[in-house]
């Protein structure tokens, strides 16, 4: 079991509202989203003229905090250790999703890595791993090691039989080595192990201050020269509260200020292509803790007393 986890971040979603309610998975976009960056509002179309007033309702106290991490568990603890279950039954993404994303992969180790990492020993950590579908599919082609972070006990149970070595296509020099059943905000990885470190449908369970602390924590745990890959749904502008499972749906310019405070800088992102239009959009961002500069065709040269400006 988890114990007490007040938490959150299981992969599982590509935040998805295709229920009566506002559930998060693949989320379908709420039809009365106003267009306005600084304001939002919840999946029952109440709206918040900024994301302090939404935050200080949801979480504004100790207990209230605890509430929101301890339902937005209990959700995911009530949903089927499966792709359709942790896809919110829009199992038929996970192609186009790992299609984009490894594609995305390969374009950051031939730009980041000496040898596109080839001959190297690269390890991963997946957060929000639900039942081990990005690792499998994705990650334990690419990485030696694969460490799961994943707060509900069931999809871990999953993941951990989807993962037996009998069940992957690989070779024994690649396997997912390491399952912690810990929420994204509670978790410290171990310094210098990872070379990159994969946050995928679960950061929107994170309140802004435990995203932040989050990062700078994660941070400790990259090798010299590892990134995050973070790969979430975009609102238009402001942000969407589902209040079912208790989370977040942020635009790029909410996310961008958070990056900011994390230390972080964006070294190139992408958008997902061949999703149902009825959902929300979904960016893939590349984010380093250091300033990149290219010069003409050569590989980015790092800067790292220079700080970097996200734009």
């Amino acid at each position: 079991m988890l114990g007490a986890r007040s938490n959150l971040c299981w992969n599982s979603f590509l935040v998805a509202n295709h229920q009566a309610h506002g559930s998060d998975r693949v989320r379908v976009r709420p039809r009365n989203q106003i267009e306005m960056e600084i304001g939002g509002l919840d999946s029952n179309g109440r709206q918040f003229k900024n994301a302090d007033e939404m935050w200080r309702e949801e979480v504004g106290d100790s207990q209230k905090k605890d509430d929101w991490y301890r339902n937005g568990v209990g959700y995911w603890q009530g949903v089927e250790a499966s792709m359709d279950g942790v896809l919110g039954g829009y199992g038929h993404v996970n192609e186009p999703d790992i299609k984009a994303s490894e594609a995305f992969l390969n374009t950051l180790l031939t730009d980041l890595f000496p040898n596109a990492g080839r001959n190297q020993h690269l390890v991963a950590l997946d957060c929000g791993s639900g039942i081990g579908r990005v690792t499998k599919n994705l990650l334990v082609r690419y990485f030696n090691e694969v460490d799961l972070l994943e707060p509900v006990s069931h999809f871990l149970d999953a993941a951990r039989e989807n993962l037996a070595p009998e069940n992957l296509l690989v070779s024994g020099e690649h396997k997912a080595a390491s399952f912690y059943c810990t929420p994204l905000q509670e978790f410290s990885p171990d310094t210098g192990r990872y070379d990159v470190i994969w946050i995928q449908w679960c950061i929107g369970h994170l309140a802004d201050d435990d995203f932040v602390s989050f990062f700078k924590r994660a941070k400790a745990g990259l090798k010299p020269g590892g990134f995050f890959v973070l790969k979430e749904n975009l609102a238009r502008s402001g942000f969407v509260l589902d209040t079912e499972d208790k989370s977040l749906t942020r635009s790029d310019m909410y996310f961008k200020e958070l990056f900011t405070r994390s230390g972080l800088n964006i070294y190139k992102f992408k958008d997902q292509k061949g999703f149902p239009d009825e959902l929300f959009p979904v960016r893939m961002y590349a984010l380093t803790t250091d300033t990149w500069k290219k010069i003409g065709t050569s590989r980015p040269k790092r800067h790292a007393n220079r700080p970097g400006l996200i734009k």
